[in-house]
């Protein structure tokens, strides 16, 4: 039988208040930041850490936060017992709870690392700690047997998902390549469009076709409860 992972988690990292400047109609909107913790025969896995904090960042976003520790000792785990972090990017909602996994390896695209030393980019001490241990890709690769990277470009250059298998089918979580669970419909709609060529059909991302040939059961955001399934 193929490798699988046992059970994928959600956790629920605090909330945030994107002002208007950063939404596409210019309403303020409130976004959850979540992290998923995945169960494989191999070890566990963990997909974001959170949000780090900056006086700038608080007054910003006006973020509420919870801790790391304590989500994830809601499921009998503590950050010891991880085995490998995987960050879709290093923006400062992402990565906030990295430096607790001094030695642990933590997985990010080379291109994401190298913008994180940008100026403003992110928060340079999440990126940047005593014990810190990258695990750099070039694209794609697999984790665990069952479990896939795949670079998702787009909300950052060097964003990355994850594809797991699991018994009821491959579960893509996607962090941030969509904002929100209806734009990675439509996107997928675009892709899969069943009706004669238009020549304002609205192009998807390149790597849409690669993440549908998976045939995933469920698709899982970084910042929305929303689950996309196919039709």
């Amino acid at each position: 039988m193929p490798a699988m992972a046992d059970r994928i988690d959600r956790l629920h990292l605090g909330s945030f208040l994107r002002p208007g400047e950063e939404t596409v109609d210019g309403r303020p909107r409130a976004e959850v930041v979540l992290a998923y913790l995945v169960h494989h025969p191999d070890g566990l896995l963990l997909l974001d850490t959170g949000m780090g904090s900056h006086p700038e960042v608080d007054a910003h976003y006006r973020p509420w936060r919870r801790d790391l520790r304590d989500a994830l000792q809601q499921h009998g785990v503590t950050p010891h017992d991880i085995a490998l972090v995987v960050n879709c990017h290093l923006h400062f909602d992402h990565c906030g709870g990295n430096p607790l996994f001094a030695g642990t390896p933590i997985v990010a695209q080379r291109r994401e690392r190298e913008l994180a030393d940008g100026h403003e980019y992110t928060l340079p001490e999440l990126v940047d700690f005593s014990g810190v241990r990258y695990e750099l890709l070039d694209g794609d690769s697999e984790l665990l047997p069952g479990v896939h990277v795949l670079a998702t470009p787009g909300h950052t250059a060097g964003h990355q998902s994850l594809a797991v298998r699991t018994a009821n089918g491959t579960v893509v979580l996607a962090g941030q390549s969509h904002d929100q669970a209806s734009q990675f419909t439509a996107d997928a709609a675009a892709a899969q469009w069943p009706g004669p060529p238009v020549a304002d059909l609205p192009a998807p991302p390149e790597w849409m076709d690669d993440v549908l040939a998976l045939d995933p059961r469920r698709v899982l955001f970084a910042h929305d409860q929303a689950v996309w399934e196919p039709s």
